[in-house]
């Protein structure tokens, strides 16, 4: 099996000039790059620089938010912060750097398609963040993920998911748990039913919502909750 090649010297320069930044420690930009499975030169892969860069986004991402939405409440920058770090936004950000044309992995990992390369591209994003911030420091980290992540915390609001999932992520942030939902009753005849179902969160009062499917009942006492706790406001919240 044949090692995988480090960058070179042009398509380092291409991608520091995509990133905005230049390395001192060219190695620091290969390992950002390599997958576990790859074998190369000086071994080495980029796991250990993904931990430390999802805690840099982290952290930059909620001061964004912090200061972006001076009114929200701990709830709703939860559910914000938790979307701009997913792995969905990191392998936008990815794709938007072209960054799998730099890639390097094993000949197994290159056969990789839906969910499992797009885990890779989020990998790779984070480990770049801590690359750069290694070898330049947390303001020129920063930069870096405002260049490419501002927009998206601006738009974050038209980005919702649906209320089953906002409220999911802001209960396992604040309390640690998972919405409960519990039909109630079911009345109405067949061509025309009616769900009466309550979401139960550890912590807060219940909420109940009435549908004509047990889905769309979940998503009203879904979409209730969050309102009531201020996560949602009712302007904005539509079933």
């Amino acid at each position: 099996m044949s090692k995988a090649k480090a960058l070179s010297p042009a398509d380092r320069t291409k991608l520091e000039a995509l990133i905005g930044h230049e390395f001192a420690e060219k190695d620091r930009l290969d390992r950002a790059l390599t997958h576990a499975s790859a074998r190369t030169e000086k071994g080495g892969n980029y796991e250990r620089l993904e931990f430390l860069g999802d805690r840099v986004l982290g952290l930059c991402i909620a001061e964004l938010l912090f200061r972006t939405f001076g009114n929200a409440a701990e709830g709703e920058l939860s559910v914000r912060l938790n979307q701009l770090v997913s792995a969905d936004t990191c392998a936008e950000v990815a794709d938007e750097l072209g960054l799998y044309l730099y890639i390097r992995t094993g000949a197994d990992v290159k056969k990789l398609t839906g969910k499992r390369m797009m885990n890779v591209r989020a990998d790779v994003v984070e480990s770049l963040i801590a690359a750069i911030y290694l070898d330049a420091g947390l303001e020129i980290a920063r930069r870096f993920i405002l260049k490419f992540w501002a927009k998206r915390a601006a738009r974050a609001d038209g980005a919702r998911r649906d209320a089953k999932t906002e409220l999911q992520e802001w209960s396992h942030a604040k309390f640690g748990v998972t919405p409960a939902y519990r039909v109630e009753e079911r009345s109405g005849p067949d061509h025309d039913p009616r769900f009466t179902v309550t979401v139960e969160v550890a912590g807060v009062q219940p909420e109940t919502g009435i549908e004509r499917s047990k889905r769309a009942a979940e998503q009203v006492a879904a979409t209730r909750m969050l309102e009531r706790e201020g996560i949602w406001q009712k302007s904005s919240a539509g079933n």
